[in-house]
Parts: C-alpha cells; sequence; structure tokens
C-alpha cells in the first residue's frame, strides 16, 4: 500500500500563492494519472487538477492560478497556487488514478490551506 504525504500548506493572505507537495511512499512512474484534491470546510471533496505524462487539466474556478507538475523521479507531484482567495480554503489532498479514473490508494492527511486577510 503506498502511502501519500502532502505539505506545504499554511496561512496566507488574498493574492498570495503557495506551493503544495505531495510524496508517495512507492513509485508513481507508472501511474496513468496524478491529482490534487480539495475539501472546505462542510463540502465534498473535489477535484482541482490532474496531469497524466500528455496533458494536465484544471477545475474551472483555479484555471490560470494552479500549475500542476509531477516528477516521477522524486515520486513527487506538486500544486502551485497563484492569486489565492479565500474560497480556496480547504485541506489539499492528492491521490493517483487509473485510466478508467479509478483511485490507487487512500487519502493521506492532508494538508490545510487557509486563505484570510
Amino acid at each position: 500500500q503506498v502511502h501519500l504525504v502532502e505539505s506545504g500548506g499554511g496561512l496566507v493572505q488574498p493574492g498570495g500563492s503557495l506551493r503544495l507537495s505531495c510524496i508517495a511512499s512507492g513509485s508513481i512512474a507508472s501511474i496513468y494519472g496524478m491529482g490534487w484534491y480539495r475539501q472546505a470546510p462542510g463540502k465534498k471533496r473535489e477535484l482541482v487538477a490532474t496531469i497524466t505524462n500528455s496533458s494536465t487539466n484544471y477545475q474551472d474556478v483555479v484555471k490560470a492560478r494552479a500549475a500542476i507538475s509531477r516528477e516521477n523521479a522524486k515520486n513527487t507531484v506538486y500544486l502551485q497556487m497563484n492569486s489565492l482567495k479565500p474560497e480556496d480554503t480547504a485541506v489539499y489532498y492528492c491521490n493517483g488514478y487509473a485510466r478508467t479514473g479509478v483511485l490507487y490508494w487512500g487519502w493521506g492527511q492532508g494538508t490545510h490551506v487557509t486563505v484570510s486577510p
């Protein structure tokens, strides 16, 4: 079982930036896609961004403000978030998924992002 450890969250003012990291305890090189998800207080977990070896995709509300990348050699996925807004406040998680969309692993602890003046 691969374990995921997310980090890089924190308290940031509106308009600020954060770079989130997700390290997997096993290899991600053969994993079809990696994604970042978030769960805001009182809401369901939602997909934020995905990356395969050939493409990236973003939820409309973060498009142009986010950049996802993966470094297979380090078993790490990153999410750069810029121009943060209070509505970006959430716990951010990563996971891997198959071509069918099925998630590979259980959820990690996530990293908390709070956007507030």
